[in-house]
């Protein structure tokens, strides 16, 4: 069975001011999105589930899902405020779903196989969804048994700014301890380095793993992030902006050893618009990587 990749797209509408403003970054309007579609693909990935929100559906079906006809199975669930299990309910003021952790959970009745996580604006290059899709193969019919791209720190950086990352504590044996997250991440005088909570600036050593969400899990993994979800509500209900991501179900699977979750090491670099001075180097990047011959001039051939 081919393994399902699982796109985190509920924020698309408001990140973007509207998906007919996705930017195109490649040689013929190609978004980051379509990029990680693409390996997927050719990687061996057999169906491709989006989450989005109602808001934008229509337009997301016309500028978005139709492209990938005829190359991949494709599939659409929603993440809404009012997505929560039955006997809970959200404050009336809240604005904003629960995380990704939340956004996750819509998937668990259309995906019954092996699946990977990505998010939608974060190009994670190829040979990274070949490791993801070849692990996610070998763990089919088992639990527990969950992996985790790791981007070497100084391949996710930008040249235009400092950037947050969960920075991972690995064990001997490549398996995931604890991720932390790091602010204000910048290369200085040949260092990568990090501003603490007292505002000292600390060193990243190069080859450290971070997080860039590019996760890989079997389907009983939506039984332990229900279950956790419901003990996160019981506090945070009526909380307006606590959310549920990720991180929180894998930390908690990891310090009850209920789950173990294999870093698996990437040459690939990650590529990302964190400030809008990024974007020309994006285009510039992905270019070249068309001109090298990694990815086609027109990617979606009719």
């Amino acid at each position: 069975m081919k393994p399902t990749l699982f796109v985190l797209a509920a924020g698309m509408g408001s990140r973007y001011g509207g998906l007919k403003q996705l930017d195109g970054v490649g040689p013929n309007g190609e978004t980051i999105m379509d990029y990680s579609i693409y390996d997927a693909v050719r990687s061996g990935f057999g169906k491709v589930v989006f989450v989005i929100r109602h808001s934008f559906e229509k337009e997301f079906v016309e500028n978005v899902l139709n492209r990938y006809q005829n190359h991949i199975e494709t599939a659409v669930v929603y993440q809404e405020i009012d997505s929560l299990p039955a006997g809970y309910t959200a404050s009336p003021e809240r604005t904003r779903p629960w995380g990704t952790g939340h956004a996750v959970m819509m998937g668990s009745e259309v995906i019954k196989e092996p699946f990977a996580v990505i998010n939608s604006d974060d190009f994670y290059g190829s040979e990274s969804f070949g490791i993801l899709a070849q692990k996610l193969q070998e763990i089919e019919g088992t639990e527990g048994k969950y992996c985790m791209v790791g981007y070497r720190v100084e391949n996710t950086l930008s040249e235009s700014g400092t950037v947050n990352r969960g920075v991972c504590a690995v064990d001997k044996d490549g398996y995931l301890q604890s991720i932390a997250e790091r602010e204000k991440i910048e290369r200085n005088g040949g260092d990568i380095l990090y501003c603490d909570e007292q505002g000292l600036m600390q060193k990243i050593e190069e080859g450290t793993h971070v997080s860039m969400n590019m996760w890989g899990f079997t389907p009983d993994y939506f039984s332990h992030s229900e279950r956790f979800f419901r003990e996160f509500l019981d506090e945070n209900s009526q909380n307006l902006k606590s959310e549920f991501y990720i991180p929180n179900v894998v930390d908690r699977l990891i310090s009850e050893k209920k789950a173990t979750v294999e870093v698996l090491d990437t040459p690939s670099r990650w590529i990302g618009v964190t400030y809008a001075e990024d974007k020309p180097l994006v285009v510039l990047r992905l270019n070249e990587l068309v001109r090298k011959g990694v990815y086609p001039q027109t990617l979606w051939e009719k």
